[in-house]
């Protein structure tokens, strides 16, 4: 059953319409991929100068620590976990146009595997986020509880 599944799909093929689909997909991913690369590059910058402005804000000399440091670290954090995806993006649209145009089937494949691998990581991203919300949600309420 398993090897019948593959040998259809080994025969799928792409007629125009879906090729030029394909191709505006990865026109519009990769306007999508060179934003997101601009925006970690301004995540980057912004994040040596966030101790900066985090510790000039007046309620800051209250902290008993320097917030600072912490605040630079979280925005590089952010900036390499948000950089995955736009990569993954960025070499679904460039191989994508290189399959259509060679009409390359290891380029095609090698296209939907960098969008798997980017909707994979988005994902697990998503998912990992979720359980954050969860576990603070089980604590504000637990916090609640033995405050109230």
């Amino acid at each position: 059953m398993q090897q019948n599944a593959l040998t259809e799909l080994e025969e799928l093929t792409l007629n125009a319409a879906s090729k030029s689909f394909l191709k505006e997909t990865a026109k519009w991913s990769y306007f999508l991929s060179i934003i997101g690369f601009i925006f970690v590059g301004l995540m980057i910058v912004f994040s040596f100068f966030a101790g900066t402005i985090f510790n000039s804000l007046p309620n800051m000399e209250q902290m008993p620590f320097d917030i600072g440091p912490i605040m630079t670290g979280t925005y590089l954090l952010l900036s390499l976990i948000y950089f995955f995806p736009i990569l993954y993006l960025f070499q679904f649209s460039v191989k994508m146009k290189k399959a259509l145009q060679s009409k390359d089937d290891a380029d095609l494949a090698t296209a939907f595997e960098k969008l798997k691998s980017h909707y994979k990581f988005v994902g697990v991203l998503t998912i990992i986020i979720l359980s954050i919300y969860v576990l603070f949600f089980i604590m504000a309420i637990f916090g609640a509880a033995v405050t109230g």
